[in-house]
């Protein structure tokens, strides 16, 4: 079901909340906007999702609340440059991206949900993941390999 989460980066310089759905398949609420980006969380071998370990989830931007430290924000663009990618200027830490993307139903943050602070483990073990095979630019299929991923 969806429920409000708060997140953080490592020091605490940027917190964030957010209404995010992380229950398993079966048990989840009607998807706030539609499209697979929003049903499940995700895990991508693109070269910066790679190196990162980024797990994301997309929410709607409507959802997503920065409660303190975007003058902590460093930025990053790359590629086409329409993904900001924003990192603690202090720790480093990776929590967050924003985009708009009109086949997505517009503007939206992909949380990584590593930074939400306030997730059990349990919670963490059961969330939906979907793997996309960003390195060759098939973002609707699994690679080959996920294990590792």
């Amino acid at each position: 079901m969806i429920q409000t989460r708060h997140g953080s980066c490592h020091c605490g310089a940027v917190r964030f909340s957010c209404d995010i759905d992380l229950a398993p398949e079966g048990e989840r609420s009607p998807q706030i906007r539609p499209g697979p980006w929003y049903a499940s969380t995700l895990r991508c071998n693109c070269s910066f999702c790679r190196k990162t370990r980024m797990w994301k989830n997309h929410i709607p931007s409507e959802a997503f609340r920065l409660l303190q430290g975007a003058e902590n924000l460093s930025h990053y663009h790359f590629g086409e440059g329409s993904i900001d990618h924003t990192f603690c200027r202090t720790c480093g830490v990776y929590a967050f991206v924003s985009a708009s993307e009109p086949v997505m139903g517009g503007d939206f943050y992909c949380v990584n949900i590593a930074c939400l602070d306030d997730v059990s483990d349990e919670e963490f073990a059961a969330a939906p993941i979907r793997y996309e095979d960003g390195a060759n630019d098939e973002w609707g299929k699994a690679p080959r390999i996920t294990r590792h991923m």
